[in-house]
């Protein structure tokens, strides 16, 4: 039976990852892979991590299921850490702990399908690569609408307006980026959150927010504007969460998915059966970590140095490589990306010439010349901004 399928090419992302590895030049640099990077082009286990699971470590006592909602502890802890502690409906949200923000975005697909089978997903155009298999394998209808223009390196805000306004029926999800847009860098601010807001009320659309940054934009209350903002002000709110970033915890997998619902205690049961059927439940360790740093001032305090640490790095790197190419002749050409969030922006050239980066000096991306800043150093930004020069 499974000779008779066809080899399939590999996920862009994955196969890059296997063409910088079999790369034998000792001055190669990653640019395409989104984790997190130091000075050194480590990805590093945060102090705080370190210390919660030596704690972890020395004081579990079992290794018993967690349940399909997970650690209710670290449900509460995440739901507030996102909507603020004091926020007028964190008691109408359902969160419930899943494998990382990919687990989140299927689990949350699947309700859709079960509540809403005719509801589209609107997904900005582009959008993170995987967000179309992880909903659209699930069986939900995907929908585009204008988000980023290449010219401008700006977000077609009014076009998105638009054809939201135009085409987007009442009962569909619009899927927006929390903070950091991937892959742009672009995100809103705030008076356009506040337009969207207005414009899912008016015609009953229900927002769809993945916030897999917080923390990597402005800080960790800024980053949570537009999903505090609608939770406040919209019946309906479904959002995914991802610790993977913020914490350091890519291989662990922790993640949420979350509805803001008067239907709470409803909304949790279909989610668990939801769980039951995939993957019946959680890992415990990650979660379990979290939990520990924000229950505890200490841990917290010292998480928080590490996160701002990690987005500090990223805005000065950012600042650097503009300052670099424009020193060496670039004339603002890439001015966008100093203005821009998080870990991603794109360059703006050819897959020719992604191509001729990668062939003739080493450099690699993805096709759509989608950077990740963290990739960069001061070690090795001088030699990578000679090479787009070349090309």
């Amino acid at each position: 039976m499974f000779n008779t399928l066809p080899q399939l090419p590999p996920d862009p992302i994955l196969g890059l990852i296997a063409q910088f590895k079999s790369d034998p030049r000792s001055h190669k640099i990653d640019l395409g892979v989104g984790v997190y990077r130091d000075e050194q082009g480590q990805t590093p286990v945060l102090d705080a991590v370190k210390q919660a699971e030596q704690r972890l470590l020395n004081n579990e006592t079992s290794k018993a299921y967690v349940g399909p909602l997970g650690s209710l502890q670290f449900n509460d802890l995440l739901a507030k850490l996102t909507l603020g502690e004091t926020h007028p409906q964190l008691e109408n949200v359902a969160l419930v702990q899943t494998p990382g923000g990919c687990g989140a975005l299927r689990v949350a697909a699947e309700l859709i399908v079960r509540t809403s089978p005719k509801s589209r997903i609107w997904v900005s155009d582009p959008t993170w690569g995987n967000h179309v298999p992880l909903l659209g394998d699930a069986g939900v209808t995907l929908e585009t609408y204008p988000y980023y223009d290449f010219a401008t390196h700006s977000v077609r805000f009014d076009e998105m307006i638009s054809a939201l306004n135009a085409n987007a029926r009442e009962g569909d999800f619009v899927l927006l980026h929390g903070c950091c847009h991937n892959p742009t860098g672009a995100d809103l601010t705030q008076g356009q959150w506040q337009a969207v807001t207005d414009l899912c009320g008016k015609k009953g659309l229900i927002p769809f927010i993945d916030m897999a940054y917080q923390g990597f934009g402005f800080s960790l209350e800024e980053d949570a504007f537009g999903i505090r903002l609608m939770c406040d002000q919209l019946p309906e709110v479904l959002f995914v969460l991802s610790c993977s970033k913020n914490f350091g915890l890519y291989r662990e997998r922790v993640g949420a998915v979350a509805v803001k619902s008067d239907a709470k205690a409803s909304v949790s049961s279909h989610i668990a059966t939801i769980v039951r059927g995939i993957y019946s439940m959680p890992p415990s360790h990650g979660a379990s970590v979290v939990a520990e740093i924000l229950a505890d001032s200490v841990l917290r305090k010292c998480w928080e140095a590490d996160v701002s640490v990690m987005r500090t790095r990223i805005q000065v790197m950012r600042k650097k490589l503009v300052d670099t190419v424009n020193t060496a002749g670039a004339e603002g050409r890439f001015n966008h990306i100093a203005r821009q969030q998080g870990m991603f922006s794109f360059l703006g050239i050819s897959p020719e010439q992604v191509n001729a980066l990668a062939e003739n000096h080493a450099v690699f991306m993805i096709g759509s010349s989608r950077i990740s800043l963290a990739g960069l150093n001061d070690t090795n930004l001088p030699v990578f901004a000679q090479a787009l020069l070349k090309i």
